[in-house]
């Protein structure tokens, strides 16, 4: 049987009319001759409510039987309702079940997270886990959207690659045939090669640190976003990073109100995320600390404590710019002004979440390049 189904979240589009919604019940309450049917289909949640003597003794019957994440299609009016999160609810009609489900593992009392986790392909159909989910896939349209409209070209790199492209032995090992392969932790060296050939790239896609740390900082297994370009200029870079975040956070904010709300998330916070970001020099950022009474010497890399300390001051993300050439990358260009920093630049998120974004001019002197190798004993 073909059924014309409507999506929760095109509700609106149907006051007053009657539709009819594949779905999965969330939850189920009675008050005497009414049942109230938390509804959910994956793109929205949605109560259904059934009264007794408005509907038939097979549709009574059956909603009686209804248990938690059973599914089927519900049939009924579109009716604005102020008091429902969503501002619409649905008039029942008609019921027809197509699984009860039996032994739902989750339930509504509290679960560990240990639990949960073990139960993940369950767990993400609750309201929360849903929200972070339909948010994550509104921030990677929206990546691709800031990319593809300023001439960026999405290249894949490997994800099997031959070696370490971060200096460090934290790999995650494998053969590939006989030889010895490594699952990436960066596509940068791929992307610096393509940006010679398409001027304007970005990868975007799997990357993995075989850490054995247990901190909000440290991800096994996270999607990163890799740009580079060609004839960019430190402070351009800067430009673009900044426009490229508030893009993201706006966009998320016009298309996922609802789920912010549903994750408690403080939108007043976001509303400021508004390009141009204040920039400060590692200099002052070792100057403020110091005043703060942190011990930290110049030359030193900042750890989590110092980045939530500067970040406190800013209600936006911050630039810290023009680090010590010693503790960065060899091939990021020194300041000709000053060679013993280099232009680059960390981006230090608010509330705590530390940098979100590192990036530098490179070296485009042959002759310095090869001076770095030399000093870093590279082949």
């Amino acid at each position: 049987m073909t059924r014309n189904l409507c999506m929760i979240r095109e509700a609106d589009r149907h006051i007053e009319q009657t539709v009819t919604i594949g779905c999965w019940l969330h939850h189920i309450r009675s008050s005497g001759k009414i049942r109230f049917l938390q509804l959910r289909d994956g793109s929205g949640f949605i109560q259904g409510v059934v009264v007794k003597s408005e509907v038939s003794e097979q549709v009574w019957e059956d909603t009686g039987k209804l248990t938690h994440e059973s599914s089927l299609y519900v049939t009924g009016i579109v009716r604005e309702d102020t008091r429902s999160k969503g501002g619409f609810e649905l008039t029942v009609t008609g019921v027809e079940i197509i699984q009860i489900s039996s032994e739902y593992p989750i339930t509504p009392k509290e679960h560990g997270v240990d639990f949960l986790m073990d139960h993940r392909h369950l767990w993400i159909r609750s309201p929360r886990q849903r929200a972070i989910l339909v948010i994550r896939a509104q921030i990677i349209r929206a990546i691709q959207q800031f990319f593809d409209e300023r001439g960026f070209q999405l290249v894949d790199p490997p994800i099997l690659t031959p070696s370490s492209c971060e200096g460090t032995t934290n790999l995650f090992h494998t053969k590939y045939f006989d030889e010895d392969a490594f699952l990436t932790q960066s596509g940068q060296l791929y992307m610096e090669a393509a940006a010679m050939a398409l001027g304007r790239v970005y990868s975007f896609g799997p990357t993995f640190r075989a850490e054995k740390s247990k901190t909000r900082r440290h991800l096994i297994e996270f999607w990163m976003i890799e740009p580079e370009m060609a004839f960019v200029t430190h402070e351009q870079n800067l430009e673009i990073q900044e426009q490229f975040v508030s893009f993201v956070v706006q966009s998320v904010l016009q298309h996922c109100r609802k789920e912010l709300e549903t994750l408690e998330r403080d939108i007043s916070k976001l509303e400021k995320i508004q390009a141009p970001f204040p920039r400060i020099t590692y200099d002052d950022a070792v100057k403020f600390l110091k005043a703060e009474g942190h011990e930290f010497e110049w030359g030193e890399d900042f750890g989590a404590p110092h980045e939530t300390a500067i970040a406190q001051n800013y209600e936006t993300p911050v630039f810290i710019t023009h680090y010590p050439t010693e503790i960065k990358a060899f091939y990021m260009k020194p300041d000709p002004n000053r060679p013993e920093v280099v232009l680059c630049a960390d981006m230090i998120a608010p509330e705590g979440y530390g940098e979100i974004i590192g990036g530098s001019q490179r070296i485009d002197d042959p002759e310095l390049m090869e001076e770095r190798f030399n000093q870093h004993e590279l082949s």
